[in-house]
């Protein structure tokens, strides 16, 4: 969350930064609940500061009658500490409260806009495939292929929900090692994170556990959700504690399920694998100084670039309007892959890399010290997709895809799978 002494400060900035972004925030409450408790704590020195003397009177040779009246006073003062100390709890849970719904700063060269439509075009890689031939989407070649079941998927758990099965099942673990591969190359550390999280660790990610808005599934009777990426346990992997800046920056590769109730998000553009329940992805994130993570950003987006040319997808750069940034987000790039049959031929995206700057270390408590330092200051945190294995298979298969009704396999899969083909089933 944003430092509350910044927002009272830059009031008017925040209030233009939620305007922006499509975020209703009552930033005048949150101003009086401050002031408010401001004078609260004002109020409750001063009585602890009575206290004090009181103590210190009684130490003093006194008469019973003056020593009685110092105990009553003593109690009243007690009486008067306690009230304000509930009274400033209370506000302080309000303010809170407001301060957790302001999203980031965002970044001065972010597109400002509503929606996607405002989103900025930054470079396009590669011409768009073309067919000689009328291309068939992922979902008629998935099952001509027999590599994924979708009736399958509904039997057994419900709409959204899929079996990959045959090469489909190799196809994903290819590009789970390939992934994985280029991350370590990069100096990232492989880790296979949990699928549950607390919900405590949810919220500091700035990913909302309950409510209408939710896109998670939280489990009955518990304080833990379904994780919707790695970002919410590579995150919370370091809450509460104080990193070593020498050993910054931490670059942190997460190999996780993600689970996401993708509440009202059915549509022409939604068909197939491109939006589920329940898929795979490999994670970036990154822990650093705040004069390092303009710099990981680009290196993030650097590699999510190179993964999606070196497995051959035509794919376009955007920078996200401030309307398309997620709350904790200074600043974000998404890459969209060509789809040859999305809504008559479109992009969709593949991967988003964000900057949340010191957003999300300030709710979990995450700090760096350096050696010769007193005092500890909050990390940046950065994310970014490598690899989300439902919507690569999307682009794989619909740009690699032959007269014949078979599926070539990029060149830097093969090692990986196998084989150079996927062959329909006679």
């Amino acid at each position: 969350m944003l430092d509350l002494k910044f927002i009272l400060k830059n009031i008017d900035l925040v209030k233009k930064n939620c305007l922006d972004r499509n975020i209703n925030v009552n930033i005048d409450d949150l101003e009086k609940l401050a002031s408010e408790r401001s004078s609260l704590i004002g109020e409750l020195e001063e009585i602890r500061m009575n206290q004090n003397q009181t103590a210190k009177a009684m130490k003093a040779k006194l008469s019973d009658e003056e020593r009685q009246e110092l105990i009553k006073k003593g109690a009243e003062l007690k009486a008067k500490a306690a009230d304000l100390d509930e009274k400033t709890k209370e506000i302080d849970g309000k303010v809170k409260e407001i301060q957790a719904k302001i999203p980031n700063m965002s970044h001065p060269d972010t597109p400002v806009g509503k929606g996607e439509e405002s989103n900025k075009i930054i470079c396009f890689y590669s011409e768009p495939t073309k067919f000689d031939f009328e291309p068939k989407d992922h979902v008629e070649l998935g099952k001509e292929l027999d590599i994924l079941d979708f009736d399958g998927g509904a039997k057994v758990t419900g709409q959204k929900f899929y079996f990959m099965k045959g090469d489909g099942v190799l196809l994903e673990q290819a590009l789970i090692n390939f992934a994985l591969r280029k991350l370590i190359s990069k100096g990232f550390v492989p880790h296979i994170t949990p699928d549950l999280a607390k919900n405590s660790v949810l919220f500091g990610t700035g990913f909302n556990p309950r409510g209408t808005e939710a896109q998670i599934y939280s489990i009955e009777n518990t304080d833990m959700s379904l994780i919707a990426t790695a970002e919410i346990t590579l995150a919370g992997l370091y809450s509460g504690e104080i990193l070593k800046e020498e050993n910054l920056p931490m670059k942190i590769a997460g190999y996780s399920h993600c689970f996401r109730t993708e509440a009202g998000a059915y549509g022409k553009s939604s068909k197939g694998l491109y939006r589920v329940h329940q898929f795979s992805k490999v994670e970036m994130f990154a822990y650093t100084t705040p004069e390092e993570s303009e710099k990981m950003l680009e290196e993030l987006l650097g590699i999510e670039k190179e993964i999606f040319a070196e497995l051959g997808i035509p794919y376009r750069v955007i920078e996200c309007c401030t309307g398309d940034l997620g709350g904790p987000a200074y600043r974000k790039y998404d890459i969209e892959a060509w789809m040859p049959t999305r809504e008559g031929g479109s992009y969709g995206e593949v991967t988003s890399t964000s900057n949340c700057t010191d957003y999300q270390a300030r709710r979990l408590n995450i700090k760096y010290k350096g050696k010769n330092t007193k005092s500890a200051s909050y990390v940046h945190t950065l994310n970014g997709t490598a690899i989300a294995v439902s919507r690569a298979i999307i682009a794989i298969l619909e740009n690699y895809q032959q007269k014949d009704g078979s599926v070539r396999i990029p060149e830097v899969l093969v090692p990986f799978m196998g084989k150079e083909i996927i062959t329909k089933i006679k």
